[in-house]
């Protein structure tokens, strides 16, 4: 069996008047394990949400909790258990992303230090009952190496293929992106280091407003940003990407709010 990368949505989030929002995750499956990319509403989630999501958040990001798009429904749908998730990469621990965590206890949970550390103080934007089933943390905190002009961390996985986090601090202290090669071609998922795409393009785009409100420090990211859009104005026909949150980036084959509100 040949690695292959899957696009996946575990998770919508609607809070009105705006539009849906997905999370926008990945699903790496190979002979040696399969490997998810942030894990978006889990079903823990869904059983006591205001425990582990909290109030506050689910108001102001209209988080949906629909079980059937789940990572661990999507994951079975595609024949396999809980345990067969070997690894798991972090961009960050907000709540919308690490849901999904405790649904694969046997999961080794891979982040920056820097995210880590954050994840350990009083922060109100994580949610500690969200890791309370102790995850198998593996950190990381030395860029070892380079990946189209930015510094990276060698991540190490079960499933036998690169994996790098590319640190994109700002939205919090340790935000990274994730660079995974399949069968020779590379894929960036660069988290929340924009919530549209269109931000590549324009400077003044309206989402970036909610983005500064939301960065833990608005200069840094606005620096990663920058260095996000030089790198792919110099490379990026070496690779493809996307983000965490926009809608149009999903595949076609992904079902759409409307869709999955339909078949409930």
């Amino acid at each position: 069996m040949k690695t292959e990368l899957l696009h996946a949505n575990f998770g919508w989030l609607h809070a009105h008047p705006f539009p849906p929002a997905c999370c926008h995750c990945l699903i790496i499956r190979s002979e040696s394990g399969v490997m998810l990319v942030d894990t978006g509403i889990g079903v823990q989630d869904i059983k006591a949400p205001e425990e582990r999501v909290g109030i506050e958040a689910m108001q102001a990001a209209g988080f949906q909790f629909i079980e059937s798009v789940t990572a661990l429904a999507q994951v079975q749908q595609l024949g396999y258990s809980a345990d067969d998730v070997t690894d798991i990469i972090l961009t960050h621990g907000d709540p919308d992303h690490v849901g999904g965590l405790a649904d694969f206890p046997e999961a080794r949970v891979h982040l920056s230090a820097e995210e880590r550390q954050q994840l350990e103080t009083d922060d109100p934007r994580y949610r500690h009952a969200q890791f309370s089933h102790h995850p198998q943390w593996v950190t990381y905190d030395i860029n070892d190496a380079d990946w189209f002009g930015m510094p990276s961390r060698c991540v190490d996985t079960a499933v036998n293929i690169d994996v790098r986090l590319i640190p994109l601090p700002g939205h919090t202290s340790g935000h990274c992106g994730v660079a995974v090669q399949t069968e020779g071609d590379w894929f960036l998922h660069v988290g929340d280091a924009y919530y549209l795409r269109g931000e590549l393009a324009d400077p003044q785009h309206p989402i970036g407003e909610l983005a500064a409100f939301r960065a833990t420090d608005n200069t840094q990211r606005l620096d990663s940003l920058a260095r996000l859009k030089t790198c792919i104005a110099r490379h990026g026909d070496a690779f493809e990407y996307c983000g965490y949150h926009d809608v149009s980036e999903l595949p076609a084959s992904v079902p759409s709010f409307e869709q999955v509100l339909d078949r409930l």
